[in-house]
């Protein structure tokens, strides 16, 4: 087929579409007002805005009416049916509960927290972390994540500070498992650019064994083969090398922080021996009790969702359609439940604004399980 053929049959073809489309548009502005006739009633009787039974009803006539492309226009109605219900969420104002937490959440972080907790001993990248977000600020540390939540749980610690994430060995699980289990706060974030380092107590002595916790010693892995030696796993790097300091045995190297290394009086071997040189973790802060400030850009929550095909689909969907960005998508067995899973999700996004607010509201009336998990500031830069 020639240019010129093929231009002017795909220019009839386009004026077809278009004319289709001017009356589409039309039809769907009007189901949009009728739409909010229901929510009217809606409100009225005390009706619920998701009808599940009625949805299904619709999807299940468009399958079949749409012959070849019954799949195709369930699709298509599915989304209608999610941002009609959208409209009706935002004119009966739902998700009474949230609203009132945006309202009488405190709008900024503590100049000076009375205490922040850290898993792990000083010199820990936690440690870091908790220091380019808080300052001055009193640290403590204990051995165990979980027992960082109950320190914050018993109003012992006002914040603490936890790892989520490494760009090179992915999701903390214990810590989401943690997060999802005690639905606290999270109130801030940072960035901290991870450089292990091999420190020995005496540099004489062959290494032919690394300790490390089990990211560390992961984010080493290809450093670890090359070399040949063996790994043991130990709560925190900074633990590590203040039981390498300590007890100096024989032939056993901490990665650590170059930072923990000296701390302890341990002798550096070699640094960066991290597999990705651009190796970084992030870290969040939690807290018992709300704080949003005003000029928060990433919001987390959680939930869980009906046994449908298509569920997620719809639920991502709306986030697009508001023009939020998800930055993270983690999905958690829910215990107890044998292959049900609760969602964590990180989008960027202000609860201060009308349409994240009136979305975050829609999910939490909708969802069998919600949980908000805070709106805070995370910064762009790294902290190296």
């Amino acid at each position: 087929m020639e240019q010129a053929e093929y231009e002017r049959k795909l220019s009839a073809v386009r004026q077809e579409i278009n004319e289709i489309d001017s009356q589409l548009l039309p039809l769907f502005l009007k189901r949009m007002k009728c739409s909010e006739q229901v929510a009217a009633l809606k409100l009225e009787a005390g009706a619920p805005v998701l009808n599940v039974k009625r949805e299904q009803e619709i999807l299940d006539k468009v399958r079949q009416q749409g012959g070849e492309y019954g799949s195709e226009a369930a699709m298509l109605y599915h989304s209608i049916l999610s941002v009609s219900r959208a409209r009706q969420h935002k004119l009966l104002s739902g998700g009474e509960e949230l609203r009132i937490l945006e309202q009488t959440a405190v709008r900024s972080m503590p100049e000076r927290p009375e205490k922040v907790l850290c898993q792990g001993v000083e010199g820990a990248y936690s440690h870091q972390a908790a220091l380019s977000i808080f300052g001055e600020a009193p640290i403590a540390f204990t051995p165990t994540w979980k027992q960082v939540f109950e320190e914050v749980k018993s109003g012992k610690a006002q914040f603490g500070v936890l790892p989520v994430e490494n760009s090179a060995a992915g999701s903390v699980t214990g810590v989401y498992d943690l997060i999802l289990k005690y639905r606290f706060f999270i109130v801030g974030a940072a960035a901290v650019r991870v450089k292990h380092c091999l420190a020995a107590a005496n540099a004489e002595v062959p290494v032919k064994t690394v300790i490390s916790h089990p990211q560390a010693l992961s984010q080493c892995a290809e450093y670890i083969e090359e070399h040949g030696l063996q790994t043991m796993e130990f709560s925190n790097t900074a633990a590590a090398a203040k039981y390498v300091a300590e007890e100096q045995p024989a032939g056993v190297a901490a990665l650590c922080s170059k930072e923990a290394a000296l701390q302890y009086g341990l002798c550096v071997l070699e640094e960066n021996v991290q597999d990705e040189k651009d190796n970084t973790t992030r870290f969040v802060v939690i807290s018992r009790e709300p704080i949003f400030p005003e000029e928060a850009n990433k919001i987390s929550l959680c939930f869980s969702l009906p046994h449908k095909a298509g569920a997620l689909h719809t639920v991502l969907a709306r986030f697009a359609m508001c023009g939020l960005n998800m930055t993270k998508i983690e999905s958690r067995p829910i215990p107890g439940k044998a292959f049900e899973y609760d969602f964590y999700l990180d989008f960027t996004g202000n609860i201060h604004e009308e349409g994240a607010l009136d979305l975050l509201c829609s999910l939490h009336d909708e969802l069998p399980r919600f949980s908000f998990l805070g709106n805070y500031s995370e910064n762009g830069g790294v902290t190296a």
